[in-house]
């Protein structure tokens, strides 16, 4: 029988994830292996406090002068840049009553702290409900909210204008209604704002085309609790999907067919997606 030995490579890159908690600190992890690989916290962000809880994040990962922001249970945002050059960018911020607002920010440095910002515009985007979930397009210039209660419904941001709101589902055969808690949304596809995919509490995965019609053009159930985050591939047609009880799984949204699905019961032995 011959004796085999695993070696780990030098040359490959470690897979690295952002980690967030609610003890609002911001955190970078490292596996050197993609199986079994030992969890090591590489850099951290913030002093453990649980009054500045981190509710939700949003990162803009381009080549130059990535930006994250990161929103907390204490109604601040913080934006943290991993270079300490000096940058500007616009933010997107909506509170859980509907209040949304565009803020220009002006020669933000993360080193110094030092950052001035303007208000372009604040709008409404509900009269009622609560919003869960936003998400920003690709080329932001479109955005699109959900929440309990409230219907998807899809913003020009330059023009701060509604263009589009999914229709309310229709009652079930007993005659019974029963509102949609939508919980995560993002876009399938970078090249296209009229894709959406979101994300319920009754644990249903929807795709919606704007240019087609208000009502889902393809719902999925996934297992029996509720959905917590969708993302998009770069394919443009894949989506992976995480549930309450740590379930992951992929989606090919042109067929709805499931690709993966790795139960939670295996998160604790260090089961990652290869990045690559």
């Amino acid at each position: 029988m011959p004796r085999t030995t695993t070696i780990e490579c030098p040359c490959c890159p470690p897979l690295r994830a952002l980690n967030f908690d609610v003890l609002g600190l911001v955190k970078v992890i490292e596996a050197r292996s993609k199986l079994d690989g030992v969890l090591k916290v590489v850099e951290r962000w913030g002093d453990p406090d649980s009054s500045k809880a981190i509710l939700t994040v949003s990162i803009n990962d381009r080549k130059s002068n990535p930006l994250l922001a990161v929103a907390r249970k204490n109604g601040a945002v913080s934006c943290l840049l991993p270079m300490s050059t000096p940058m500007s960018c616009t933010l997107l911020s909506c509170a859980t009553k509907g209040k949304a607002s565009l803020r220009r920010i002006e020669d933000f440095d993360s080193y110094t702290g030092s950052v001035s910002f303007a208000t372009l515009e604040t709008w409404s985007v509900c009269g009622s409900g609560e919003i869960c979930c936003s998400k920003v397009h690709a080329d932001e210039g479109y955005s699109v909210f959900g929440g309990k209660g409230i219907e998807i419904n899809m913003w020009d941001l330059e023009k701060t204008s509604k263009i589009w709101s999914a229709k309310s589902p229709q009652a079930n055969n007993l005659g019974i209604f029963t509102p949609t808690c939508f919980t995560s949304l993002t876009f399938l596809s970078n090249d296209d704002h009229r894709k959406v995919v979101a994300g319920t509490k009754n644990h249903q995965v929807r795709l919606y085309d704007t240019s087609s019609q208000r009502r889902p053009v393809l719902s999925i159930d996934f297992r029996e609790t509720p959905i917590k985050s969708v993302a998009e591939d770069l394919d443009g047609h894949t989506i992976y999907v995480g549930n309450g009880s740590g379930d992951l799984g992929s989606f090919d949204i042109r067929t709805g067919g499931v690709d993966a699905i790795v139960v939670g019961s295996w998160l604790h032995k260090g089961v990652l997606f290869d990045a690559g």
